[in-house]
């Protein structure tokens, strides 16, 4: 019997040992490797910040993955030796027949000058939940949201976070003391859906909130409370961030990263194979020409892992990536709306959008669900 070792337990390390319990239970022993104890959505960050949401309520336990064939191990990694497919953890020593790296991306906030000693965030559980009580005692002034480089995790987030913030602050009676600018590097808010990006732009709008796309931030200064941009400087009371993105270090270390963009992992675009035999990574910290989302990485489990069935069958594999992900963008008021992007299969990419409804907000509800039963095998 082959093992395969799947390093992260997020949206692609669950998917894919998912799919091979389904498939090839009886011809595999999967291990699942995360150093957390639980899983949780991306977007259930926006649900602590704005939606008063726990983050014991937003986080499924480990113990919960039951699924034939596969075990999870709660343990970190320290070294990753592809060429011979060794790893170690700070427990165990492990020599695969077959390894997914899809540990994801870490997060360098002092990568922006400033940012760590005056700035928010909300890409973590932790961070939410700081910036949840910063806004408790906030009574009006100028908040800046800045996206701080690309490529990002869930591209829509923060202007998702924009729009919540808004009805946060209406709700509160504050809107109108209050003056939101959200600064970014990128042209427009969604590049590859130029309907998504105009519903955005058009919601911001109307919400009174400055959109600056095109604008790199540089560094804060913490002590006069000014984000310096390329172009110039802007004061804020309160400073959010999406703080800059890197693949973690115990993958920088190893050598996976040669060959590949801005420091991320080189893969094959077709089958998200490296050019170590035997080894693929997928998710956040590949190299894969798609948006750094958690639908991406789901969709990337699948090509590998009919990858892997048709290799352990000795049959000519198939699975091509087409890079299809389904993103719910929440506008507020329990409106969401939807983009269906399609970036591999065809001649370019494909990205409809589908405008904001309370049924898209009860669709994303039901895709976590579905979800969580499918990779959990839990039906609550």
């Amino acid at each position: 019997m082959k093992t395969v070792l799947i390093l992260g337990a997020g949206f692609g390390g669950l998917e894919l040992a998912a799919q091979l319990s389904d498939n090839v239970a009886g011809e595999v022993r999967v291990i699942v490797i995360d150093h957390n104890d639980g899983f949780t959505f991306g977007f259930s960050k926006i649900d602590v910040l704005f939606k008063g949401h726990t983050p014991d309520g937003v986080r499924i336990p480990y113990a919960e993955l039951t699924r034939p064939g596969v075990e999870f191990r709660q343990e970190r990694v320290t070294s990753i030796d592809p060429a011979t497919r060794h790893v170690s953890t700070d427990r165990n020593e492990y020599r695969p027949d077959i390894l997914v790296v899809a540990l994801g991306a870490d997060y360098d906030p002092a990568a922006t000058p400033g940012f760590v000693e005056d700035g928010y965030d909300f890409y973590t559980v932790e961070g939410a939940c700081r910036l949840r009580e910063r806004l408790t005692s906030f009574t009006g002034g100028t908040i800046v949201l800045g996206i701080l480089s690309v490529p990002f995790k869930c591209p829509p987030a923060p202007f998702e976070a924009a729009l919540l913030l808004h009805s946060l602050l209406v709700e509160r009676g504050i809107r109108d003391a209050t003056h939101i600018q959200l600064i970014s590097p990128m042209p427009s808010p969604i590049p590859v859906s130029p309907s998504t990006s105009e519903a955005l732009i058009t919601a911001m709008s109307e919400r009174g909130i400055v959109y600056r796309p095109n604008t790199k931030i540089h560094s804060l200064d913490p002590a006069q409370h000014l984000v310096r941009t390329d172009t110039d400087t802007v004061p804020y009371d309160l400073f959010i961030g999406v703080p800059k993105h890197r693949v973690p270090d115990v993958v920088q270390a190893c050598g996976l990263t040669a060959g590949g963009n801005d420091g991320w992992i080189a893969v094959d675009p077709a089958t998200l194979a490296t050019r170590h035999p035997g080894v693929y990574a997928i998710g956040d910290c590949a190299d894969a020409p798609v948006p750094r989302a958690g639908v991406y990485a789901e969709d990337a489990a699948r090509t590998v892992a009919a990858d892997i069935a048709a290799h352990l069958h000795g049959t000519p594999s198939t699975a091509t990536y087409a890079g299809r992900g389904v993103c719910y963008i929440e506008f507020g008021d329990g409106q969401v709306g939807k983009v269906e992007a399609d970036f591999l299969s065809g001649p370019k990419p494909h990205a409809p959008f589908s405008g904001p409804s309370s049924e898209l907000a009860q669709e994303k509800v039901d895709f976590a669900r579905t979800r969580r039963h499918r990779w959990f095998h839990h039906s609550r």
